[in-house]
């Protein structure tokens, strides 16, 4: 997944995340009412008011405007993770980190609905998605490494894409701790949602979603009492 243009300050760079955003929803809408195979590039383009030959600004091609939902915010949750307190346990860091990031994911719901009907009608799109997402994962691996002092050069600028002989060196230059708290961050982060989207009258994600990581930071002990109640009425 693409970090082109990633998230920065000024009204310049505002407007172009804005028009981003509004391609990858114009996508991923078009894609879940008439299917993913049916959608053209001039109709994603048209939905989003801008012009084919801007879509190509952003995207190399049509389906990498689906699969570009949350692109952004996998960016702003590596450099938070870097800036945490340099005392503050790597988990710790890693739970601040993905919170930033609650209050889109809450304003998005919808849309990430929509994605995830688009990629279980696509399996190709979501073979593509389960791609990124390791891809993703892994990068947020080497940021951990970095932030704990076991990183690489390997880890940061243009990095040698998997399946190369230097994407290699860099599965081997990863440390087991970075790569498994990744790991546990982002299936938190799935479990929390998926927790939350049947329960959302109960609690808030965010009260989920610390909820999980302070099971997590406990080391999993089994609770006495549920920590998020249930309704059971």
């Amino acid at each position: 997944m693409s970090d082109r243009d990633p998230a920065e300050g000024g009204l310049r760079s505002r407007k172009k995340r804005e028009t981003r955003a509004a391609l990858v929803a114009a996508a991923v809408r078009l894609a879940a009412e008439h299917g993913a195979e049916n959608v053209t590039v001039d109709a994603i383009s048209e939905a989003a008011g801008v012009s084919p030959r801007t879509f190509f600004n952003y995207f190399d091609s049509r389906d990498e405007a689906f699969m570009m939902v949350g692109a952004e915010s996998s960016v702003r949750i590596r450099r938070a993770v870097l800036a945490a307190p340099a005392d503050m346990p790597p988990l710790a860091a890693l739970r601040d980190a993905l919170a930033a990031e609650l209050g889109e994911v809450e304003q998005q719901h919808e849309l990430w609905q929509l994605h995830s009907q688009v990629l279980r009608r696509s399996p190709y799109l979501l073979a593509r998605s389960i791609g990124a997402h390791v891809e993703d994962e892994f990068t947020l691996a080497e940021t951990l490494a970095e932030r704990i002092g076991t990183g690489s050069p390997l880890f940061t600028g243009d990095r040698p894409p998997f399946g190369t002989a230097e994407g290699e060196q860099r599965r081997q230059a990863l440390g087991l701790y970075p790569r498994l708290l990744a790991a546990v961050g982002t299936t938190a982060v799935r479990v929390a949602a998926e927790y939350w989207c049947v329960r959302q009258d109960e609690a808030t994600f965010e009260a989920v979603f610390r909820t999980v990581f302070d099971h997590l930071a406990a080391g999993l002990t089994e609770p006495a009492v549920p920590a998020v109640p249930v309704d059971e009425a």
